[in-house]
């Protein structure tokens, strides 16, 4: 089952009062549903790849106007294709519509008005059934964070669009082909959605899934850090070794002043070590203390010199 599927399930386990399942139901069939003439009349249908949507919904029209529900099943031959499960409601379609203000005195209305979502509940309501009917979120597991919900008028998506951002998710909006989709990208953001429409199971897999994968992104981040900081050190202590070889072969290392050749041989007895590994190795040898930039200083004097001996090549 995918992440999209558990959130979806989660939020119709949930109670609602009269007002939200009028909420939930008004997105879920402004989004999904369309309506049927027959000789039996008008009937409004919709369609679900998700078993516990397709229940849910059912349930709620069953509750709410007590009419002739008819849920079916369409199966399908491909492989790893969901099965579609369509529902049917066979009469007062017109009722309901209006009731749920998908349609009004002038025809279909691009969004329900205020009595709808008067509510702040109602309004978390209303957003779980735009999810239900066509949002999708990707797992954390994943690198991407992406929450969407999709839709096929621009005027629909940007009122979902402001319905979302009244809880400060900062949704954001686009076309993608011949659909509006209204997204959020910021995974705290994505966090903040799902505890919105009372996925809270959901939520906390998802931060908990968020956190592992970020800690260890954090770990790898490190680790790379400390690999080029160990590169870094072994490429300036193999120049040093250089510069130390080419003043012995010149001159010696005798000829060296006794500070600066104390560290020339402190280095080539360290040649991987690190200046604070090379002030713990001059310590242990000389029983004297020397700092990191004592250490840096004294080098950088053999670098000097060896550099004098190179031009002299």
């Amino acid at each position: 089952m995918s992440f999209t599927s558990d959130v979806k399930k989660e939020i119709c386990m949930n109670e609602l009062s009269e007002c939200c399942k009028k909420a939930q139901l008004s997105a879920f069939l402004q989004i999904s549903a369309s309506l049927n003439f027959t000789n039996e009349g008008m009937h409004i249908t919709c369609q679900s790849e998700n078993v516990s949507t397709a229940k849910h919904i059912y349930q709620i029209v069953k509750e709410l106007y007590q009419v002739e529900i008819q849920l079916s099943i369409i199966k399908k031959m491909k492989l790893k294709k969901n099965n579609i499960y369509v529902i049917k409601i066979k009469n007062k379609a017109m009722d309901i519509l209006k009731d749920l203000e998908i349609i009004g005195e002038h025809g279909l209305n691009d969004h329900p008005s205020s009595r709808i979502v008067k509510k702040d509940c109602c309004i978390r309501a209303y957003l779980s059934g735009a999810f239900l009917a066509s949002g999708s979120v990707n797992s954390p597991v994943k690198s991407n964070y992406h929450l969407e919900i999709a839709c096929s008028n621009k005027n629909l998506a940007k009122y979902i669009m402001k319905q979302m951002n009244k809880f400060y998710l900062m949704a954001k909006h686009i076309k993608r082909r011949n659909q509006e989709v209204v997204y959020i990208k910021a995974s705290d953001k994505i966090s903040d959605f799902l505890k919105c429409v009372g996925a809270s199971s959901a939520l906390f897999s998802f931060e908990d899934t968020r956190i592992q994968r970020d800690f260890m992104n954090s770990l790898t981040r490190l680790d790379n850090c400390e690999l080029a900081n160990e590169m870094k050190t072994l490429k300036a202590a193999q120049k040093q070794l250089e510069d130390i070889d080419r003043i012995d072969n010149f001159v010696g290392l005798e000829s060296l002043p006794k500070n600066l050749y104390e560290v020339a041989i402190v280095r080539k007895e360290n040649p991987e070590a690190n200046l604070n590994e090379l002030c713990v190795a001059y310590e242990a040898r000389y029983n004297e203390q020397i700092s990191k930039s004592g250490i840096r200083h004294r080098l950088n004097k053999i670098r000097d010199l060896a550099l004098q001996y190179k031009h002299e090549v």
